[in-house]
């Protein structure tokens, strides 16, 4: 069954989101990153300015060839259902990504924002109901609930 963490409190949740990618693209695990298009987008833009020093590969799941989905440790994509990757999924969307029960790993990604937290309210129930155990993760304090 998925483990689901949120990510509460999160002033810039794009960055955070980069961080998250990083880091679990970083030991090897492969990613995807849902949201609307605006987000994927500034997150795209992170992963290339993040570091003077630093690329980290990762393509648009909906224009890459199948090769270079396959070969990316990070795909950005509106909708997780269909993608190669099913370790982590990292969600900066408002809605129960499609898909998300086939990845090991949820993440969801919260702001300080009262609308972000009132649809993130609604997901953890969507998942509590169904039984998935869900831990909480509070990035201003950075103690696990």
């Amino acid at each position: 069954m998925t483990e689901v963490t949120f990510h509460f409190n999160v002033a810039d949740p794009v960055e955070y989101a980069g961080r998250l990618a990083r880091k679990a693209a970083g030991s090897g695990v492969k990613v995807v990153v849902t949201g609307d298009p605006g987000a994927l987008e500034r997150l795209d833009a992170e992963l290339w300015t993040a570091s003077a020093t630093e690329f980290f590969p990762h393509c648009h799941a909906a224009s890459a060839p199948p090769h270079v989905l396959q070969a990316s440790p990070v795909l950005l994509s509106p909708s997780a259902r269909g993608t190669p990757h099913h370790q982590v999924l990292v969600n900066l969307g408002g809605a129960v990504p499609e898909g998300f029960e086939k990845f090991e790993r949820l993440n969801e990604v919260v702001s300080q924002q009262e609308d972000d937290r009132q649809q993130a309210r609604a997901r953890w129930k969507h998942y509590a109901t169904r039984g998935y155990a869900i831990r909480r993760y509070d990035a201003v304090t950075r103690e696990m609930g």
